[in-house]
């Protein structure tokens, strides 16, 4: 029988050092795997950072998070200042979608785009 144990996406950085202590801010479990990998974690979900850049590659890479409030995570980012402190992140408020979530948008230091919802039914 064929199965999957574990699926981590990479994600590049632009400055590693930078894109570590964003995810850290932003909530996540750091674990170093070696000097350009870096394993993050949130419970049981996980990416792995690698301080590796393409822009063409960072600027189409999208990831989907889904948590149990995604407008208590936008009130945890703007407590934060997340914005504010790290350059060229962005994102956009919580709206709800018509396929039934409550999204919002972050863009990390590297320019990856977060998808971060909830289901709304």
């Amino acid at each position: 029988m064929l199965d999957a144990l574990e699926l981590k996406p990479f994600v590049p950085s632009r400055d590693f050092d930078l894109s570590c202590r964003f995810y850290r801010d932003l909530g996540f479990e750091e674990r170093l795997v070696g000097d350009e990998l870096a394993e993050f974690s949130l419970g049981a979900q996980a990416f792995l950072l690698q301080d590796f850049y393409r822009k063409d590659w960072a600027q189409n890479c999208v990831r989907h998070l889904l948590v149990s409030d995604a407008r208590a995570w936008w009130r945890h980012i703007k407590q934060l200042e997340l914005f504010d402190r790290y350059p060229g992140t962005r994102g956009t408020p919580p709206e709800d979608k018509p396929w039934h979530i409550c999204q919002f948008s972050l863009v990390d230091p590297c320019g990856v785009l977060w998808h971060i919802a909830h289901p709304t039914r």
